[in-house]
């Protein structure tokens, strides 16, 4: 293995010196230098990388990679159908959010099959056993509480596991670098080579990665394009839902959605999560529409809640909860100019019911029409679903998928739905009636008609 010596890598000009300064030397900028590993000689990996060959694209054998699932199906789902061999998984979520409790439960799953290891930098080998037994896990799962990356490396190598667990990558430290664990530098330089580690072994490893307050994950950005998938837990902690998302997948679908339930026992999957969401009352309340938004490859029905309020501030409050605040101020300006549907003198509050988040804009019209309920303090049909982007100039433009997100409705017994005309189906959906607009003024008078 090449010798490697430490140096100092400004961020800004990329600069090295061999001592940590204030100040970097070429630049002049401060506090910009980080520590680094620079080899003195090729490594293996260089000298193979030389002698490579060029190939054909159309000359390689394209072969499916196969998968080993977990055994929580909504665990399957947003990895992309399983974990795959030499793929590296990085989980990250706020404290206490479950993310140990969900691999610990995979492991025990994964380990009646193959080989797995459970390595702990946070907790004791006693927190994890009484951690084991309060979930119910009879499976016998091997345990290492060891934050040094020289002896992980060693006890990977005597164990040969086909799946391993790093909980978390931010306690790892390398005794290469002299910075403390957690450091830019130490983040980096672990996961790299632990991400080589899977590469060349063909194992499986799933890294826990801690958040900041901003909610994104701590330590350099490098740290999520090592990795293959990049997973975040959400969900408030005061609630018993967890919802899992793919931000980034070479394996499967990106902002894949999986739904959870905390219960004593520990993460249990939820099936049909729309219903989840759709738990509300029977009785029709004006400001409450239901939208079929796409999570992934997945359907899933929300109720989006609007509340209007006479302000007394000359700046009314615009506040969103599982939306996006700006896209909000987009639509009230469309409803004025394109609805004449004025709410400069309202307080506008819309809610994503049920800790979801939705990034999508098929969520428009269904904003727009909870917002006008709300203000006229008409209900809005309980058996309408409804989901279309609105344009600046008041268009209803189509999105993606609508034929399956009609029939998610049709399953859960919404006999109306409303959606962009372009989305308009072929043929008949049994038990549903869709009705077509083209522009906010007509669904606006399609509401208004209800």
């Amino acid at each position: 293995m090449a010798k490697s010596t430490t140096t100092y890598v400004c961020s800004q000009c990329g600069g090295q010196t061999s001592k940590w300064q204030g100040q970097c030397p070429h630049c002049l900028a401060w506090n910009t230098l980080a520590e680094s590993l620079q080899e003195t000689k090729p490594s293996r990996f260089q000298a193979l990388a030389a002698s490579g060959q060029v190939v054909r694209l159309s000359a390689v054998q394209a072969v499916d990679t196969p998968r080993m699932a977990t055994g929580m199906p909504e665990f399957d789902r947003v990895l992309g159908g399983g974990l795959v061999g030499g793929g590296v998984v990085l989980i990250g979520g706020d404290p206490g959010i479950g993310k140990s409790t969900l691999l610990l439960q995979a492991l025990a799953e994964i380990s009646t099959r193959v080989k797995t290891l459970y390595v702990s930098g946070e907790e004791s080998a006693a927190q994890i056993a009484l951690r084991s037994r309060r979930l119910g896990l009879s499976a016998d799962i091997p345990l290492l509480t060891e934050i040094r990356l020289e002896s992980i490396f060693a006890t990977l190598k005597v164990e040969q596991p086909q799946v391993a667990v790093i909980d978390s990558i931010q306690t790892v430290y390398t005794e290469q670098l002299q910075s403390a664990p957690g450091s830019v530098a130490q983040v980096r330089e672990c996961a790299q080579e632990l991400t080589r580690h899977a590469k060349q072994a063909g194992i499986t490893i799933l890294l826990v990665g801690h958040v900041t307050k901003e909610g994104t994950l701590a330590g350099p950005r490098v740290l999520e394009h090592i990795v293959d998938t990049v997973l975040y837990f959400e969900g408030d902690t005061g609630s018993s839902f967890r919802l899992i998302r793919a931000f980034k997948n070479r394996y499967g679908a990106v902002n894949e959605l999986g739904v959870f339930a905390m219960t004593d026992k520990g993460l249990k999957g939820v099936n049909n999560p729309s219903a989840l969401f759709l738990n509300r009352d029977e009785r029709e309340a004006p400001g409450s529409c239901v939208v079929v938004a796409l999570e992934g490859t997945r359907p899933l029905l929300v109720e989006i809640q609007a509340l209007l309020d006479s302000t007394h501030s000359p700046s009314p409050r615009r506040l969103t909860v599982g939306l996006d605040g700006n896209r909000l101020a987009m639509l009230l300006a469309v409803l004025h100019r394109h609805g004449g549907i004025a709410v400069h003198d309202q307080d506008v509050f819309v809610n994503a019911v049920g800790g979801v988040k939705i990034t999508e804009p098929a969520v428009d019209l269904a904003v727009a029409l909870a917002v006008v309920s709300s203000l006229r303090n008409k209900p809005i049909p309980h058996k309408l679903a409804v989901f279309g982007e609105i344009g600046l100039a008041g268009e209803i433009r189509p999105v993606q998928r609508g034929q399956e997100r009609l029939k998610e409705a049709a399953k859960l017994g919404f006999t109306q739905a409303l959606c962009p005309k372009a989305n308009l189906p072929r043929g008949k959906i049994a038990g549903m009636e869709v009705k077509g607009v083209a522009s906010l003024a007509e669904a606006l008078e399609y509401f208004r008609g209800l």
